[in-house]
């Protein structure tokens, strides 16, 4: 397999080309919470919006059927794309949130009092507060698997903590906050075994390896698309197509319905049962060209790029007096989240961006997490396929400048 041509990447991405802060280059290390797009999404929403924009699925003019066309291309290009068993099986929604409330909120009626969710420490508050929600509506229970030191899931805890009541078990299939890539099909081989379902946060997976939804074991899976070098509001719920069958729509409305009188209202079949209202048109056209460019570079090569990048990065760093890395896993994606020894996170993360270096300070949406390790924030830098070994040498040169700032 070839190596990923890094200067090929960066000259599809024109943002990567600007300058910040009074002329100096752009280092962009915040790819979990969002990652910048080429030019070939860019043109897609401009083609849909100049060329052939109208509404989908009830049009019976030209414009309508373009435009139904181009939408339902990216369902199908998911497909492939996460290997799902189905084009029904993949549901558009206006990103991860939605699309775990989307299954929360369904699974109403299947949940009763006693009835548990198994999560674990280092969740997305969006893989938490559904369940919370859900929890408070039906009486059920949540329970919460721990993590070790280096950010682990301890294992033999969770397997501990699985019973006859548990009915989901929810967690990410990569942390955002620490990096950790979980051991996610052992997860589901256990859940199973206990008859509970599996949900997986993909939100920082699908970007950065190939996902296999059959081989993962999983029951959902969800994603954001502009995680994914994709537009802002879009999203996916996958889901088999039996447990989607069950969930009850999170919306009524229009394109939903089959039949609707004052007296009863009947519903089509999947995916558009899901997928109430006009959705977001522009935005799943996007998500196609997004997928339809990751699957030109390969998951392969990004994957191996990423790793080795980590590595880098985690050696230029950790050596850094006073700095503690957060998250060590045995099987890490490329996040480097670290707090600096009398530094709050917010002023050096204010440091490095007067040095051209954005990165992300804050809980990182993983208040509980940040608790576990004993910490308010961390700066946590993220890498992309487009990033470089000379952004992680900045990166490291933004920290010293930091300090010589605060320290001495």
């Amino acid at each position: 397999m070839a190596s990923l041509d890094v200067a090929k990447v960066r000259a599809d991405f024109p943002l990567l080309s600007t300058t910040v802060r009074g002329g100096k280059p752009l280092v962009y290390l915040d790819n979990a919470a969002s990652t910048q797009k080429p030019q070939a999404v860019i043109d897609s929403i401009t083609r849909f919006y100049t060329k052939r924009y109208s509404n989908v699925h009830r049009g019976v003019h030209e414009l309508s059927e373009l435009a139904t066309g181009d939408y339902e291309q990216t369902r199908d290009k998911l497909v492939t794309f996460l290997n799902a068993g189905c084009r029904e099986e993949i549901i558009f929604t206006h990103g991860t949130t939605e699309a775990v409330n989307l299954v929360a909120r369904g699974m109403d009626e299947q949940f009763k009092a006693g009835d548990e969710v198994l999560l674990s420490e280092m969740e997305h508050h969006s893989n938490i507060v559904p369940w919370q929600m859900l929890c408070e509506r039906s009486g059920a229970v949540l329970r919460v698997a721990p993590i070790d030191d280096n950010g682990d899931i301890l294992m033999d805890a969770l397997e501990g903590l699985l019973n006859e009541r548990t009915r989901m078990v929810v967690v990410s299939h990569t942390s955002n906050a620490l990096g950790t890539r979980n051991p996610v099909e052992r997860i589901a081989e256990l859940a199973h075994a206990h008859g509970a379902l599996v949900l997986l946060d993909g939100a920082q997976a699908a970007p950065h390896c190939p996902v296999d939804v059959q081989d993962l074991g999983c029951d959902f899976f969800v994603l954001s698309g502009h995680k994914m070098y994709g537009p802002t509001g879009v999203g996916v719920l996958w889901g088999r197509r039996e447990e989607l069958e069950k969930l009850s729509p999170l919306l009524g409305g229009g394109d939903m319905i089959e039949t609707v009188t004052f007296e009863k209202t009947t519903y089509r079949g999947l995916p558009q049962r899901l997928e109430a209202g006009t959705p977001g048109i522009a935005g799943v056209i996007g998500l196609g060209a997004a997928v339809d460019y990751l699957d030109g570079v390969g998951m392969q090569r990004v994957a191996a790029h990423e790793h080795d990048l980590l590595e880098y990065g985690t050696e230029r760093i950790q050596s850094i007096p006073g700095l503690r890395l957060i998250g060590s896993a045995r099987r890490k994606a490329a996040i480097l989240s670290f707090v600096v020894e009398g530094i709050h996170a917010h002023d050096l993360g204010t440091v490095l961006d007067l040095q051209g270096v954005a990165v992300r300070a804050g809980h990182h949406c993983a208040q509980p997490l940040m608790q576990r390790f004993g910490v308010v924030a961390t700066v946590r830098a993220s890498i992309a396929m487009y990033n470089t070994r000379e952004d992680l040498d900045c990166l490291a040169s933004g920290i010293h400048k930091a300090i010589e700032v605060f320290c001495e």
